[in-house]
């Protein structure tokens, strides 16, 4: 039954994976499309389908893929792998696995890719021309990659075992041909191929050989620091490509240049510059229309956004002889692909213009040529004006006014035609920029009259906005080489209205600007003070506060003369023995009642606690109101360290208090907000209910120990908050540290009673009344046993941090060593020396006797 329900819930995870991805596999086919472009999105439908084992839907989206995108190397891998393992032993499929081999080897120059194909070909060496066909192949692999440096000898050997395989009388010349060739090119681990060859060769090497394979070597040699640089870098290795393909440049071997710039873009497809720098060196050098073509291919599937790698593409075209609709076909491709800048689109316009100019007879007229030259110049035009944004477009049109205007003129003679295209452009927003009616002159003062060139010039004073000055001045040069007297005067005149215009608008445009600009520093000025103004205010509101909440605090505390003393102290550093230290992690020796928190520094008053109680004022200044005649110090306690958050404090230490006596009165202290302060006094008829509430020291109340201390006044008592100690070694005492929190007084003294009497036990506690370790570790009761650590109390000062004075040397006096009595204090100093630090003083004669002293 077990077996049973664990592979039905098995079965139920498989059928739920399956389920969630085919759901994925829904969504991705769904984004793809909406956008076939997505690169990642086609990467992860294959890598779920080819999972699934889907194989029909794995071959349309492989490709859909391969038709918009170049493929990785990895990918034509898988891709072939599977359809070879698919048609094992059906020899009339193995013609399509040779066509899918040959789209894939087109993509990427992949020494793998190749060396799949040929040990494939060698299965169909059987059949007819299967030899021929298998030698064909290798020799197209070691012209793609035989001489990849890396990689290109694993093809040389597996052509050698091929040959070798089917060796006969006539297969002997043919492997000593493969050994000269493949020695003859620098490849890793050429010494052993040298050393096979040796072996194989019952004639010894050849000296032409020999020869050969030193040059190579040699070759080697030069080229390894690239390689090794190559083997230790990082991908994608585009640095250390740059370098390596500058080397094989300037060595001048086009095949060894073309295949460290295939090896390259490999690892580096996606970079614009690479892809353009080989088109340029194929275009420039080798010139081989199909080794050119394909690469231009290549670098637009990879890198379709940049335009510059389209243009090329076009003039390679153009170059090499293709047929109008392969141009045409490629220009709409590049139409689609997504360019970055708009500008781009125009410069593809532009080169297309070129090459359909460049096609046009200009003897013939009305020729298909021309017809088709102006009919994508009037497309131009409106696509750019559909799609692109209107600064490009004026820019466009700077740059294409050639194409309308000048075949027409100076080809078909045939000005008006000109005209009217020039019209048309003007009248679409072009006529206020002056380089736009300088296009024009210039065409009229080639290819028309001085009617015409003066009409032109007159419109472009009129309506030029841009920079109308340079405009005047061509049209008063022009008057001056063609014109008369009174065509000078009418020119003159309407310059000068032109220009006095133009003056008094641009005086008014920069009033209107400074204006603003006064406005907007008035603004920010504005600003400025309103903020400084806002910041005083704030500052003056906390200043206000904060001496409104000490006055009320001091109003409550300086009765018992505690609270003010004991600020000033610890602002003086006097108190030297007070630690510094919160008080709600102030460890509770005896002596150290009594102490406050520090008033809460915060600019807004705050939030009613939840269990705060609303103090009136008399009940928060009635410390105050109580002369001091009618305060009784030896019939009252000082109680402190309870729970801030308290309800009814007065009645609650009554109740606590009532066992030692009759309380006269309970005394709790208030903040100036209503807040308790966490202390109070208690006051009873007389002095032995008082000494029986000291021994209530520590105990607890809301599971906090409560400090009971005696009620002194220390105006007249200033000594008596000061705990005495004694700071010698006490040997009949011990420190014991590393307890564990939950260790109780019980457990400790059943822990050292075997060792001695034991007089008292104290438990170091901190304000909460939680136990205070230095470890805080949870371990075992025997490793506590035998791990915590014991030290003889000693509290003596120890060395100082730091030997070195802070007092200036001109301040600085020596002092004399103190010497110390027997319970630590020091003895008087004589010989006129004080108790502080100086020396006794010395008189004219002293400072004689020393200067006389040999």
């Amino acid at each position: 039954m077990g077996v049973e329900n664990s592979d039905e819930e098995d079965e139920g995870d498989t059928s739920e994976d399956e389920r969630e991805n085919e759901a994925e596999i829904q969504r991705l086919e769904e984004q793809l499309s909406i956008n076939a472009f997505d690169y990642n999105c086609h990467v992860d439908l294959i890598k779920l389908l080819r999972q699934e084992g889907k194989l029909h839907r794995l071959r349309k989206a492989r490709q859909k893929m391969s038709e918009l995108f170049p493929l990785t190397e990895e990918i034509w891998l898988d891709w072939l792998k599977d359809e070879i393992r698919l048609t094992e032993g059906e020899e009339s499929e193995r013609e399509k696995i040779y066509e899918l081999f040959e789209k894939a080897v087109k993509d990427y120059i992949c020494p793998d890719i190749w060396l799949e194909f040929a040990q494939y070909s060698i299965g169909g060496m059987g059949a007819e021309g299967g030899i021929s066909r298998v030698r064909s192949i290798f020799e197209r692999a070691l012209t793609a990659v035989g001489l990849h440096m890396t990689k290109g000898a694993a093809l040389w050997e597996a052509y050698r075992e091929f040959e070798i395989a089917i060796l006969s009388t006539l297969q002997l010349e043919r492997i000593h041909t493969l050994f000269r060739r493949q020695l003859a090119i620098p490849l890793l681990d050429m010494e052993g191929t040298y050393a096979e060859y040796s072996d194989w060769a019952e004639q010894g090497v050849p000296e032409m050989v020999m020869q050969h394979y030193k040059r190579a070597a040699q070759h080697l040699e030069k080229s390894r620091p690239y390689e090794e640089a190559l083997l230790v870098s990082e991908p994608p290795k585009l640095a250390e490509y740059q370098g390596y393909i500058d080397y094989e440049m300037k060595e001048g071997d086009p095949a060894r240049v073309q295949i460290i710039f295939e090896r390259a873009l490999a690892e580096n497809c996606l970079v614009p510059d690479l892809w353009a720098k080989y088109t340029t060196y194929l275009d420039r050098q080798l010139k081989i229309k199909d080794l050119v073509l394909s690469c231009h291919e290549r670098g637009v599937r990879n890198c379709p956004w940049t335009m510059g790698l389209w243009k090329s593409y076009l003039l390679a075209l153009e170059r090499h002889g293709a047929e109008h609709h392969i141009v045409s076909d490629v220009f709409e491709k590049a139409l689609n692909a997504g360019f970055i800048q708009a500008t781009d689109y125009v410069e593809i316009w532009q080169s297309y213009l070129d090459y359909l100019r460049r096609r046009v007879d200009f003897n013939k007229e009305g020729s298909r040529e021309l017809e088709e030259l102006r009919s994508a110049f009037s497309r131009c035009l409106d696509y750019l004006k559909q799609d692109v944004e209107e600064t490009v477009l004026n820019f466009s049109t700077n740059v294409l006014l050639p194409f309308p205007f000048f075949p027409q003129a100076l080809h078909c003679k045939n000005m008006q035609k000109a005209r009217e295209l020039w019209d048309s452009i003007m009248t679409k927003g072009n006529a206020k920029y002056a380089n736009m009616w300088l296009e024009y002159y210039n065409l009229e003062r080639s290819y028309g009259d001085a009617a015409h060139c003066r009409k032109a010039l007159h419109r472009a004073v009129q309506c030029t906005t841009d920079y109308p000055e340079h405009v005047c001045e061509v049209l008063l040069t022009f008057e001056r080489v063609e014109g008369s007297l009174e065509d000078w005067d009418v020119a003159v005149q309407k310059t000068e209205s032109r220009l006095n215009r133009v003056n008094e608008q641009r005086v008014k445009a920069a009033e209107k600007e400074a204006l603003i600009a006064r406005q907007e520093e008035d603004r920010v000025e504005q600003r400025r003070k309103a903020k400084a103004d806002k910041k005083a205010q704030k500052k003056s509101q906390k200043t206000n506060r904060t001496g409104d909440k000490r006055k009320a605090e001091d109003d409550v505390e300086d009765e018992w003369g505690e609270e003010t003393e004991m600020s000033h102290k610890r602002h003086r550093g006097e108190d030297n023995f007070s630690p510094a230290v919160s008080e709600e992690q102030m460890e509770t020796e005896s002596g150290l009642f009594g102490r406050r928190a520090p008033p809460p520094r915060k600019a807004e008053p705050p939030a009613p606690r939840k269990n705060q109680q609303a103090i009136p004022e008399s009940a928060v200044r009635k410390i105050s109101d109580i002369p001091p005649e009618q305060r009784k110090d030896s019939n009252s306690v000082f109680v402190s360290n309870l729970s801030f958050t308290m309800e009814e404090p007065e009645a609650k230490m009554k109740a606590v208090f009532n066992a030692c006596g009759t309380v006269v009165e309970v005394r709790p202290v208030y903040t100036a907000k209503g807040a308790f302060r966490g202390y109070c006094y208690v006051q009873f008829e007389d002095e032995l209910a008082a000494q029986e509430a000291l021994k209530l020291d520590r105990v607890e109340v809301d599971a906090r120990p409560m400090y009971v201390s005696p009620c002194v006044d220390k105006s007249k008592n200033p000594d008596s908050k000061i705990f005495k100690y004694n700071t010698s070694m006490e040997k009949h005492k011990i420190f014991i540290s590393g307890l564990p929190y939950t260790y109780t007084k019980e457990q400790l003294e059943e822990l050292c009673k075997e060792h001695g009497g034991i007089k008292a036990v104290r438990l170091v506690t901190n304000r909460a009344g939680k136990s205070k370790v230095i470890h805080n570790l949870y371990i075992s009761a025997m490793y506590i046993c035998t791990n915590f650590h014991v030290l003889i109390s000693d509290c003596s000062r120890g060395k100082g941090r730091t030997q070195v004075s802070l007092l200036p040397r001109s301040l600085h006096r020596q002092s004399v060593p103190e010497a110390k009595t027997e319970n630590g204090t020091t003895a008087k100093q004589q010989d006129g020396i004080t108790d502080g630090q100086g020396t006794k003083s010395l008189s004219n004669e002293d400072f004689a006797r020393m200067l006389l002293k040999k």
